[in-house]
């Protein structure tokens, strides 16, 4: 752990707060006056984490808290969750995790990938013998409460597949990866948050570990 940086303990409840305020307050002048509790109580701790982390998981890094607005019909300046991402080193997507006021999000998988890669997902869960291992991949991070991201999924089949297909769920993907949504709890302000986001990381590398093989 780098010697600089503080031991994670979780987010206190003054990042929770800083949330909720930002969004009544979402402007550059309001950012600046509380910075300081954006730096200590929100980017600080997931530094923390990363740092603790970094021996397993490899490099992260946090984003930052500026939106781009460029394209968008919303100019407020910043957003309204903070959040860190690890790149897999073996491939196969990153680890990702996000704090908002409404609580935490444990995540990771092979999201947005580019058409290839897509088409190549496609095809592996179109075979009777990497599909069926996906199933059950999927069977068992659902019994642990970690689901599937399926916003975004196509209405029908991609082209060249049946609508009928035995696994069309997962054809209908634009993405593979999946995640647990935890509400704000006692917990979460504590070093015991660091269980909660590891768990479902370290059962999540079997999922990356199928894209990467299938996007090879």
């Amino acid at each position: 752990m780098t010697a600089s940086l503080p031991p994670f303990r979780g987010w206190p409840p003054a990042a929770i707060e800083w949330f909720r305020d930002l969004e009544a307050n979402n402007t550059r002048a309001w950012f600046h006056a509380h910075r300081e509790t954006y730096d200590d109580a929100v980017r600080g701790p997931f530094e923390s984490l990363l740092a603790e982390v970094h021996d397993e998981f490899g490099d992260g890094k946090v984003a930052r808290p500026n939106r781009d607005t460029r394209f968008s019909r919303d100019k407020s300046p910043y957003k309204l969750q903070a959040y860190a991402t690890i790149p897999r080193p073996g491939g196969g997507g990153g680890w990702y995790v996000q704090l908002r006021e409404d609580g935490l999000f444990v995540g990771g998988g092979l999201y947005a990938p580019d058409r290839s890669a897509l088409a190549a997902l496609r095809a592996a869960i179109d075979d009777e013998r990497t599909g069926r291992a996906l199933e059950r991949i999927v069977a068992v991070l659902e019994a642990d409460g970690i689901d599937l991201m399926e916003s975004g999924a196509l209405k029908t089949a991609p082209r060249g597949y049946p609508a009928d297909h035995p696994r069309i769920r997962y054809l209908r993907l634009g993405h593979l990866a999946a995640g647990i949504q935890h509400p704000v709890r006692r917990w979460l302000h504590t070093a015991a948050a660091r269980d909660r986001i590891t768990g479902p990381w370290r059962a999540l590398d079997w999922l990356m570990q199928w894209a990467a093989d299938a996007t090879r």
